[in-house]
């Protein structure tokens, strides 16, 4: 059975200058073939650059391609790879302060908490309706969330060109 075809976004929210063409090869080397980013300044923080980079690739290249990239003081990425008939769909999230967080995605983007996930929240909170709060909100990335939104704003009159494979 062959690997089905995925597709998803890289949101490069900040990097150093320096660190802008290491990002390109990492990312070209995790899906195999060359990558240039449109590289542009990041009003939020000086001195940094923002890309955003469609990708398509086997189901499974969202996690390579956030593993590729992690590690990297000062990054703050965002890697989301679409659902495909035989795969869940995934958003990675990375901050400098926050390490990475993954979550499981549905077929609108919607992150999704699995039953395990919800059980354990059940069982640490003990009946305690804060700490269920805020295992939730762990859960569904929310710290990352609140860190990643200036930075996404940011780019909110950058272009995306969405480029699908027809037939």
């Amino acid at each position: 059975m062959a690997t089905p075809q995925a597709r998803g976004v890289i949101y490069i929210h900040s990097a150093p200058r320096a660190l802008c063409p290491h990002l390109e090869w990492a990312v070209g080397r995790a899906i195999g073939t060359a990558v240039n980013f449109d590289w542009a300044d990041q009003p939020v923080l000086g001195g940094s650059r923002r890309a955003e980079f469609y990708w398509e690739g086997p189901a499974g290249t969202g996690a390579a391609l956030a593993t590729a990239i992690r590690g990297w003081e000062h990054l703050r990425f965002e890697v989301s790879e679409d659902p495909t008939p035989r795969s869940d769909g995934g958003r990675w999230m990375h901050t400098p302060d926050l390490g990475i967080h993954f979550a499981q995605t549905d077929t609108a983007g919607n992150v999704v908490i699995p039953e395990d996930r919800v059980r354990y929240a059940m069982e640490i909170s003990a009946g305690d309706a804060f700490e269920l709060q805020r295992e939730l909100q762990v859960a569904l990335g929310s710290a990352w969330d609140e860190e990643l939104e200036p930075f996404r704003h940011a780019g909110d009159d950058a272009p995306v060109v969405w480029l699908h494979k027809v037939g």
